[in-house]
């Protein structure tokens, strides 16, 4: 690019003339809500109050580990993302449509206010030590475990941002919100995390 952010070499590519092969039966679990409420009371502690905050915020489990009390309202109904962390690593997000705000229901931002309760600093998830949480080990100790006692396929963290998506648009959220609280930059990607196609309850409506 040069100094105005305009293209020197604009390429177009011909998707059909490079003949790109179709993925088919790609593989993107999702949680029901019934899943996501026995995943909340079958987790203790923090633990709950993360679980829940990643089925009402929709937010990557980088976001979510990189959240301080500064990025949370004073209600708590608004949490600002501008930060993620990975392997430890507080880091920028990647892409600009990563920094933006998220709306919490009145009963989840009430849970996450007692969470918080007096605390003024800090990340509002972290071990015993004040240190960032590791996604491995949240998966190991405490997410997979649950799902194996409910029967439950193993899956990630992912699987609560799909159900988010999914909720949203079973309630006739418009489009540009969804995709501005996911932090999604167009339809499209905001199309292939929702399941309300193999939601059987919604299509019998």
């Amino acid at each position: 690019m040069d100094e105005n952010g305009d293209e020197l070499f604009p390429r177009k590519w011909n998707h059909d003339f490079i003949d790109l092969p179709v993925v088919r039966d790609q593989h993107q679990p999702t949680f029901t809500s019934d899943v996501v409420t026995k995943i909340i009371q079958a987790a203790a502690g923090q633990r709950r109050v993360l679980y829940a905050l990643l089925a009402g915020g929709g937010m990557r489990i980088g976001e979510v580990f990189g959240l301080e009390i500064r990025h949370i309202s004073e209600d708590c109904r608004t949490i600002t993302v501008e930060q993620s962390c990975w392997n430890g690593k507080v880091q920028a997000p990647k892409t600009l449509n990563a920094y933006r705000q998220i709306d919490l229901c009145p009963l989840l931002a009430s849970v996450l206010k007692q969470f918080v309760c007096e605390r003024r600093e800090g990340l509002l998830f972290a071990t015993r030590t004040g240190k960032p949480l590791h996604q491995s080990n949240l998966l190991r100790r405490s997410l997979h475990p649950i799902l194996k006692a409910m029967g439950v396929e193993k899956t990630g963290f992912h699987a609560f941002r799909r159900f988010r998506t999914t909720w949203l648009r079973k309630q006739h959220v418009p489009e540009d919100i969804i995709r501005f609280w996911l932090g999604h930059a167009s339809s499209d990607v905001t199309d292939r995390y929702s399941k309300l196609s193999e939601d059987a309850e919604f299509g019998g409506q």
